[in-house]
């Protein structure tokens, strides 16, 4: 009897404890928020495609800063940054669309201003075609292109506004020297003139004068030989300046003559052959000055 007596202590002991127990676990609980979302973590929301072997390091976030302040701020302003470099260049792309666009509108307006005149007598100055295009309308620009000995000379005149181009189509047949002319609609607009390579001085004007424009120059032929080809032909040359670059075919240049009548007569040699191509000659539009020897620091 007394070891059933002490069985049945045991039991009822057991039973407090575990009733003491499940009190205990029921009152945590009753601490939590029963609204609270339950976390899952991303990386055990899908399964691993391949399981960890067993002797797979533990991962520690704060090894790589994950507790680290500094880190974090760190992390995130160069995030920031990233994002700002990365709005910045929309913030250009976009400007540089916005000026592409409005160059486009203007040589499209440029173009809607200007006329293009062709069968041109080598008597024809700019000058004087520009005086007889003006009872059309203001003139803007006016420029000759061609063999100045040929009637294959043509013109772009350009206007100050749409009107003037519009009146100029109606000189087509007009008699300019010897030959009628003819006045179409421009294609293209007139490539204007750097103003800062303009003459602005009676001095530079003067060189103006005693200056050609020459292109179609062979990529073979040097200064030198450019001098030469004009001294031989035209008179004594005082100043040249020969130009180019890797993509174009051929250079152009601009031959200054001690006297005008060197380029008067440097005119007459468009067509000849410079090394291996015929050279175009024209009056130039701007001087051409001399170097700037650049100091280097000392």
């Amino acid at each position: 009897m007394a070891a059933v007596a002490e069985g049945s202590a045991s039991a009822a002991a057991k039973e407090v404890e575990y009733q003491a127990g499940v009190q205990k676990l029921v009152d945590l609980l009753s601490k939590l928020n029963p609204a609270a979302k339950e976390f899952v973590p991303s990386a055990a929301a899908s399964p691993p495609k391949k399981a960890l072997s067993a002797d797979a390091p533990v991962f520690d976030y704060r090894s790589i800063g994950g507790g680290n302040g500094a880190t974090d701020a760190a992390f995130y302003v160069g995030f920031g940054n990233q994002h700002r470099r990365r709005g910045n260049g929309y913030i250009n792309q976009g400007r540089r669309r916005t000026n592409d666009r409005v160059r486009r509108a203007e040589r499209e307006d440029s173009i809607r201003r200007t006329v293009y005149v062709s069968e041109l007598d080598h008597t024809v100055t700019e000058e004087r075609l520009a005086d007889i295009f003006a009872t059309c309308g203001q003139v803007v620009d006016c420029r000759i292109c061609g063999d100045p000995h040929s009637v294959l000379r043509f013109a772009f005149i350009e206007f100050s506004d749409e009107e003037g181009a519009r009146t100029a189509l109606n000189l087509g047949g007009t008699i300019f020297g010897f030959y009628p002319v003819r006045v179409l609609p421009s294609k293209t607009a007139i490539l204007p003139v750097n103003p800062k390579f303009l003459p602005r001085t009676e001095d530079e004007k003067e060189m103006v004068m005693r200056t050609v424009y020459c292109t179609n120059i062979d990529k073979m032929v040097t200064q030198l030989d450019v001098k030469k080809f004009f001294e031989e032909l035209c008179g004594e040359v005082s100043r040249l300046r020969l130009l180019g670059d890797n993509v174009h075919s051929t250079r152009i240049a601009f031959v200054e003559f001690v006297h005008a009548e060197g380029a008067i007569m440097a005119l007459n040699c468009s067509g000849m052959i410079l090394g291996t191509l015929p050279v175009r000659v024209s009056p130039s539009k701007t001087p051409v000055k001399p170097r700037v020897n650049r100091v280097g620091p000392n």
